[in-house]
């Protein structure tokens, strides 16, 4: 009896949706660059991930919500259907409109995407607000990654595809694992910044006595 053959894991849908993946940083990294011009070399750097942040949820989520709402994404044709299907593979839940992760991504779309446009100006701008938003965003976003697969993890994780290397660590633990480790630091950031601002004012007050 013949072995079966193994799936093909590099298929040209692969190379297509992570030649997207990398064209979106880009694209974060040259606006970065341009409207945060005058801000300090790390506020740019944060610039370029929340870019990326609102590309992606935009341009990627977003259309993953139209298609889960007017059907599934293993039923639709296109690009972006394509793409999703390949990250499908690792994760089933995005092929057949799973209600939680369809909740999830709306006001992932919605409020974590124009949370993150309102934070870049609040950057570019230097406005006073501008870690309120930070720390928001930063939860908001935590708290998607955390709904998105603990569900999953007290079932059992059926839906999770970890056979290989790359659903495994490329798909599920890096592109996931982004949206906790950045958004950790920034909560850091934000966390020494107002501990910043708070010992500046009290040593301001203790000398206007």
């Amino acid at each position: 009896m013949a072995e079966k053959a193994a799936p093909v894991l590099l298929s040209s849908v692969t190379v297509y949706s992570l030649a997207a993946c990398a064209a979106q940083l880009g694209l974060g990294y040259v606006l970065a660059q341009r409207l945060g011009k005058r801000c300090h070399a790390t506020d740019r750097w944060v610039l370029v991930w929340l870019f990326y942040d609102a590309i992606v949820h935009f341009t990627l989520e977003g259309p993953f919500v139209y298609l889960s709402l007017v059907g599934t994404v293993a039923t639709s044709e296109g690009p972006l259907a394509a793409l999703w299907k390949e990250y499908g593979k690792a994760d089933e839940r995005w092929l057949h409109s799973d209600p939680t992760v369809v909740s999830l991504e709306i006001l992932t779309v919605v409020v974590d995407g124009l949370l993150a446009l309102a934070l870049i100006y609040a950057i570019v701008k230097d406005k006073y607000y501008r870690h309120f938003l930070q720390i928001t965003l930063c939860v908001c976003e935590l708290y998607g990654g955390w709904m998105t697969f603990c569900p999953d993890w007290l079932v059992g994780s059926p839906n999770l595809n970890t056979s290989n290397w790359l659903y495994l660590w490329v798909y599920l633990v890096f592109f996931n694992g982004l949206w906790v480790l950045i958004p950790g630091l920034l909560l850091w950031q934000s966390w020494l910044e107002l501990k910043k601002l708070h010992i500046s004012k009290g040593s301001s007050g203790k000398k206007s006595r």
